[in-house]
């Protein structure tokens, strides 16, 4: 039987820095064209949250969605600030720059 402190030990372990909006965007900007299923699978979250993580992008103007035949086409928006004021000064562009750079040193 599970103690309130070993449910949230459990819960604490399995934090990450980037929020699963993040992980969207950044697998996006590297391959505009991934399918909604193969976002879930690489994100390790269900293609209903990808769904409404796309919809929140696409509203707060992070995303633009292009139907091309049955696929979609997304268009990440570098140019759009992030949203929290700790890092309003930062656009998504930067971010993903940032990352990406890091990836390459290792």
């Amino acid at each position: 039987m599970y103690s309130c402190s070993d449910l949230m030990e459990d819960i604490m372990s399995n934090w990450t820095f980037l929020s699963n909006h993040a992980h969207v965007l950044f697998l996006l900007c590297s391959d505009p064209d991934l399918r909604m299923r193969d976002i879930a699978i690489k994100v390790e979250i269900t293609e209903r949250a990808v769904q409404r993580i796309i919809h929140d992008l696409v509203e707060e103007g992070y995303l633009v969605v292009q139907k091309e035949g049955r696929r979609n086409h997304y268009e990440p928006q570098l140019d759009t600030y992030l949203r929290h004021p700790l890092e309003s000064r930062i656009t998504i562009g930067q971010l993903i720059a940032g990352l990406k750079s890091e990836k390459k040193k290792e």
